[in-house]
Parts: structure tokens; sequence; C-alpha cells
């Protein structure tokens, strides 16, 4: 599988302007082993993303942890778009840690998308969920999200 990042990248900010208002960043979209895809976005430290603490909003967090899904979903099936809407069917986040500073979202593919595919072609509606950490710039986790994704046929 090939994967063009900034054409990802530019997808998801096109398709989701919030993103964009957040100054989310992509850091990588890449494939990994067995048909698996892995998306790695950035919140940046700003003020305006703050909460009473001083750390990221819990829903800038969402937000972050959510377009990384979303990026695994765009590499994973881009190719389907014009027979197939992907949908978040419902989402999952435990904050475990205050994040102080930029936090990096990195995402899987919770099976393989060769499975997903074969779902869709045989007429289901296939669901599958992409794993979520996210963690601070120098590595320390500090929430978990799992987001449930469909593929809706046109």
């Amino acid at each position: 599988m090939t994967i063009d990042s900034r054409q990802v990248a530019a997808g998801i900010l096109q398709a989701v302007p919030f993103a964009r208002t957040l100054g989310i960043e992509f850091v990588e979209v890449a494939p990994e082993a067995d048909g698996g895809v892995r998306a790695v976005v950035r919140l940046p430290d700003t003020p305006a993303t703050h909460n009473h603490v001083g750390g990221p909003h819990a829903g800038a967090m969402f937000t972050l942890g959510e377009t990384a899904s979303g990026a695994v979903v765009f590499a994973a099936f881009g190719q389907l778009l014009d027979r197939a809407v992907p949908l978040a069917v419902r989402a999952e986040i435990a904050y475990r840690k205050l994040a102080l500073g930029s936090v990096l979202a990195t995402a899987r593919l919770g099976r393989p998308a060769s499975e997903v595919i074969a779902e869709l072609e045989s007429g289901q509606r296939p669901e599958f969920g992409v794993e979520v950490e996210i963690a601070t710039e120098d590595g320390t986790p500090t929430s978990a999200m799992t987001v449930i994704w469909t593929l809706r046929s046109n």
C-alpha cells in the first residue's frame, strides 16, 4: 500500500474545517505491516486551545484523536470514496494525565483493511475500530481513545 500523506492531510483539512481551526498538523501517515495504517497528528500548544489548568482543552484533545483516526480511515479507504462514505459511529476517550504543551495523537487501524473492504463488497456495512494514543511530545501518554467507524455505501 502506498500512502501520500500530503494528500491525506489536505483531504482531511478540507473535509473537516474544525481541524484547521485548531491548527492540527499532520506529522505522518504511513502503512504498517499486515495492511495496517498509522497516522500521527499534532496539536500545537496555543493559549486558544488551553483549559482552566493550562493544558489542551478536552474538546481539543478529542478533536485531535478523532482527526488522527480519520486520517487512518482516509488513508486505508480513500479509494472507496466514490462508493462509500466513512462515518464515525461512536468514540470513547479516557483522559489519564494532564497534558502540557503540544500533544501528538497516534492512530492505528484496528483490523486489516482487506477485511473491512471484503465486508463492504459483500453488501454489509462494516464497523471497525481505530485505536488512538495521545501523548506529550516527550512521549508521556496522557489519553487513550477508540473511534468506531463504518463505511456506508452510497
